[in-house]
């Protein structure tokens, strides 16, 4: 039951707002009175917050807590965030630090630029690998394994119209991150914005490549930054990287 409730907390926080115990029942494959009974009780514990005018179910702030407490407890949020916030005063621009998350990344950290138009990955996010700069950058330096297991395994959603959904294609441009050291995404995973990213590395074992333990990238409207003007911010960007790999932990 504990895993059945653990996987209701997952799709809440996957879905884009809050849902109903019926449609979280059909995606978890549970009986409904088993869906209802796990959410009424995640409920009383803070987990989850109920809005009893549509009958709808989110994730609750004992959720979010418990994020900070994580986040704090292996340094995200004090060592990440001034990082992010130099690299913001030089590019003027959103910065954001992603990890793994299975076949997801998970912003853990990030800092709005001075001007308008946010970001809208915030720390909690968890987006598609194939169609994000800090995706395609973690992908690409992750162990051979898991790299070629995911390559062939995730959906690639067309979650923009110029996303890449064909995985010849996906494996050309993950093969191309690798030899440049940096990836890019151009309005496919948002109409209107931009993104550089670049790997924090670390070793793996003596001998082994490099391992990617996150992501780093500089975000921005289309009408702000080509991507020439982006990618003229890796300086910045690998300066950032290399002070979080020193600083981060290894997990």
């Amino acid at each position: 039951m504990v895993g059945k409730a653990l996987s209701l907390l997952v799709m809440l926080g996957d879905a884009p707002g809050a849902t109903t115990a019926a449609d979280l029942s059909r995606r978890a494959d549970l009986p409904f009175s088993t869906a209802y009974r796990l959410l009424q009780s995640l409920q009383r514990a803070g987990f989850v917050d109920f809005e009893p005018e549509g009958k709808k179910y989110s994730l609750g702030l004992r959720v979010f807590q418990l994020g900070l407490y994580v986040a704090n407890s292996l340094g995200f949020a004090g060592t990440a965030t001034p990082v992010l916030s130099r690299l913001t005063e030089k590019t003027q621009e959103a910065s954001i630090l992603a990890v793994p998350d299975e076949d997801r990344f998970l912003t853990v950290a990030k800092v709005d630029g001075p001007r308008a138009f946010r970001v809208t990955s915030d720390p909690g996010y968890r987006g598609y690998l194939h169609c994000s700069a800090v995706g395609k950058a973690l992908l690409a330096f992750a162990p051979e394994e898991e790299r070629e297991r995911l390559v062939e395994g995730i959906e690639l959603v067309p979650v923009a119209p110029k996303a890449i959904t064909d995985r010849a294609e996906f494996r050309a441009e993950l093969d191309r991150v690798r030899s440049q050291g940096y990836s890019l995404m151009d309005e496919e995973n948002e109409i209107g914005m931009r993104a550089v990213a670049v790997p924090i590395l670390a070793e793996s074992r003596p001998g082994e490549p490099a391992r990617a333990i996150a992501a780093i990238a500089c975000s921005a409207p289309t009408v702000r930054m080509s991507v020439d003007e982006l990618v003229d911010q890796l300086p910045a960007l690998r300066e950032a990287a290399e002070e979080l790999a020193a600083r981060l932990p290894r997990h």
